[in-house]
């Protein structure tokens, strides 16, 4: 491989996804993640000449992409904030730097349904519960619980990507198992998040954008559950239960806001293995509808749980338009592939 640039290119294509969502779960950013698996394949490359094939080049590649992270976490040295209690709840911790993952870029790459990459990207362990659930681990114990726990690899392997001891290891997981556990929310071990929407989650979700699109703020009450949450990163705001959520929605529809007297336009879209809606506003006299927000949505026994919206910049990212003709034709659903 040392000489071979077509060699590498094919190991990049064929790694390249897994290593982007590998950095994904380390740094819980996208926009981060598609710099630090740039990164990893620079590195690669100039060090090319000293891969020997003592282990595999994927694992190779790992190696590169856990340091590569964790130099840049080092750098940053960031922790979730804690946010002020309100009426008495016990708020979720704040993260500025989460962003959703784009679901067509989940899909297995060349090496095909068997390969190893397949079960990785196909766990529950890309969804945003567990992607702010790891934000509250060390930089080393995050490496180690994603080495161990999600790509299933064992602590003699861990030990040596890690350069550290087996024993360390263990310690480590023991400990990141513990934090993860009490940073979860109680429901996600039921929860089975699937790539394809079932036909009544559909549903729920086209009476969800019809009741947003006609900001009916009681319409979007009534597909809530009584304990949902909305969060906003990277604003600090926070809601918990549908009274409160339910207020928040009259507010930002009713007279009094800035997005009032315009029109509404969404479409359903996939993030982290979840549903997702994605808004447009044009507002009075403009000619477009704008990108305004992605609404990344958890749904349990038939109702909205938890609404996490993102600012709209990674649109493109989700292969949405940046801009829709107010004239042009109505929105079109993707199909349950995307």
């Amino acid at each position: 491989m040392a000489d071979d640039e077509d060699a590498f290119g094919r190991l990049v294509e064929r790694h390249q996804r897994e290593i982007q969502v590998h950095c994904y779960r380390m740094l819980g950013s996208f926009e981060e993640a598609q710099d630090l698996a740039q990164e990893t394949f620079l590195r690669a490359w100039r060090a090319r000449g000293t891969f020997r094939g003592e282990s595999t080049s994927r694992a190779w590649l790992y190696r590169i992409a856990t340091n590569a992270c964790l130099d840049f976490l080092d750098r940053q040295r960031r922790r979730p904030l804690t946010r002020e209690r309100v009426d008495g709840q016990e708020p979720p911790a704040e993260i500025p730097w989460l962003q959703p993952y784009p679901d067509h870029l989940l899909a297995v790459g060349a090496s095909g349904a068997g390969e190893p990459d397949a079960a990785v990207i196909g766990r529950e362990t890309i969804e945003l519960a567990f992607l702010a659930a790891v934000q509250h681990l060390s930089p080393r114990q995050r490496a180690v619980l994603i080495l161990r726990d999600v790509l299933g690899w064992p602590a003699k392997e861990t030990a040596a990507q890690l350069g550290s001891s087996v024993e360390s290891v263990k310690s480590a997981l023991k400990r990141a198992r513990s934090i993860l556990r009490a940073q979860l929310p109680p429901q996600r071990l039921g929860w089975s998040p699937s790539r394809v929407p079932t036909e009544s989650e559909r549903e729920l979700l086209r009476r969800l954008m019809d009741a947003h699109d006609r900001t009916d703020a009681a319409a979007f009450a009534k597909l809530l559950s009584d304990d949902v949450r909305m969060i906003m990163p990277p604003l600090p705001y926070w809601f918990a239960g549908r009274d409160a959520v339910a207020a928040f929605a009259a507010q930002a529809f009713g007279p009094g806001s800035p997005l009032s007297g315009g029109q509404w336009r969404s479409v359903i879209t996939g993030a982290n293995l979840q549903p997702a809606l994605a808004a447009y506003f044009c507002g009075p006299g403009e000619r477009e509808y704008r990108p305004q927000a992605l609404n990344v949505l958890r749904i349990e026994h038939g109702r909205i749980a938890e609404i996490t919206v993102f600012e709209p910049r990674l649109f493109a990212a989700f292969g949405l338009p940046p801009v829709w003709p107010a004239d042009g034709a109505p929105f079109s659903e993707p199909s349950p592939s995307q």
